[in-house]
């Protein structure tokens, strides 16, 4: 049996955000948003690169700043490991429903997801490579969990990257870049070109954000 969530009230969310905001605020020389249309109206599955603890803040600090700003999230939700949160109880409350790979319960996780993005303003955070990699690796391999729930949903729900990454350069403090694209929706989900959409996208973003040196041959 899966943990479900209870997620953060409106009010909640908006007291959330300006907590994070400070907070991130004085931990970063930079945090510049490269966004990505957002469609009304719609639910929302945003995916990110899992590369610190700091990721569910950050991809708050997004969905806050592009998606609720243009009146897209209404509730938060995240995918996280039953174990984790047999741990951290807390994380229910912050919209965290569990998950556990390799058993049946996988399925009920499923459904529960599709049922969350069936209904719109509803937003799902969702880390596809499934593990802790460097922000600057060159290929994101991504877990098969997606390519289940996404035929699943019921209405419209746009599916949206983003690759961050952090360098420091001339600060002591690092900069952040959220590099956002529009995935599509799952009326068009066909997850092979998807993940070479995000790889292209992942690729480039290094380029554009680390001063990239072309390799030679």
């Amino acid at each position: 049996m899966i943990i479900k969530s209870k997620p953060l009230s409106p009010f909640l969310l908006s007291c959330a955000d300006l907590l994070f905001r400070c907070t991130l605020w004085r931990s970063f020389n930079k945090m510049i948003i490269n966004e990505a249309e957002i469609k009304p109206g719609h639910s929302y599955i945003l995916m990110c690169n899992h590369f610190s603890f700091l990721d569910g803040f950050l991809a708050f600090y997004l969905c806050s700043r592009v998606i609720r700003k243009k009146d897209g999230m209404k509730r938060l939700y995240i995918m996280s490991l039953k174990k984790q949160m047999e741990k951290n109880k807390w994380l229910r409350y912050c919209g965290s429903f569990s998950v556990e790979p390799g058993k049946l319960s996988i399925h009920e996780s499923i459904d529960y997801a599709a049922e969350i993005l069936s209904v719109p303003g509803n937003l799902l955070l969702f880390y596809p490579q499934a593990k802790l990699e460097t922000c600057h690796i060159r290929y994101i391999k991504f877990e098969d969990g997606l390519a289940h729930i996404v035929p699943k949903i019921k209405g419209n729900c746009q599916l949206i990257w983003t690759s961050n990454l952090i360098d420091y350069f001339e600060s002591v403090k690092p900069s952040v870049y959220f590099n956002m694209v529009d995935c599509g929706t799952n009326h068009d989900f066909d997850f092979e070109e998807l993940k070479e959409k995000v790889n292209g996208h992942h690729l480039q973003a290094i380029k554009n954000n680390i001063r990239y040196t072309r390799e030679p041959v």
